[in-house]
């Protein structure tokens, strides 16, 4: 009884390891390509992806107030991937913005701490 304790515990204790070494997601490098309002975003984010119960699931683009301007939905892990680029089209733009914030979010922790902060040439 003892002896399947100890591996029931060692087992959980090495999945919450796994969950907490991922940490959270990290926008490392992010572009913008702009046509008058209109533009197509790239951006790399790195993880300690560990597979469906915790990976980087979506990236949004934001304006500087927190107006959700596009979602780019992430449908699968990157384990063997990191960092990892992509790309989201056709995000409109405000008139007048000069900048906006890009924040990575993951299956477990939610949005990452940091976000990255872009100057748009429009």
């Amino acid at each position: 009884m003892k002896q399947t304790l100890a591996i029931l515990v060692t087992a959980i204790l090495s999945h919450a390891a796994a969950h907490s070494f991922a940490g959270q997601a990290e926008i490392v490098e992010a572009s913008a390509d702009c046509e008058r309002s209109v533009c197509e975003f790239t951006a790399t984010i790195r993880h300690g992806d560990t597979g469906w119960d915790h990976y980087v699931n979506r990236w949004d683009v934001l304006t500087p107030g927190g107006e959700v301007l596009g979602t780019r939905v992430l449908h699968h892990p990157h384990v063997d991937e990191q960092p990892f680029t992509r790309s989201l089209s056709d995000v409109g733009i405000p008139d007048g913005a000069k900048k906006v914030r890009i924040r990575a979010h993951d299956s477990l922790h939610g949005h990452g701490s940091e976000e990255f902060l872009l100057d748009l040439k429009l």
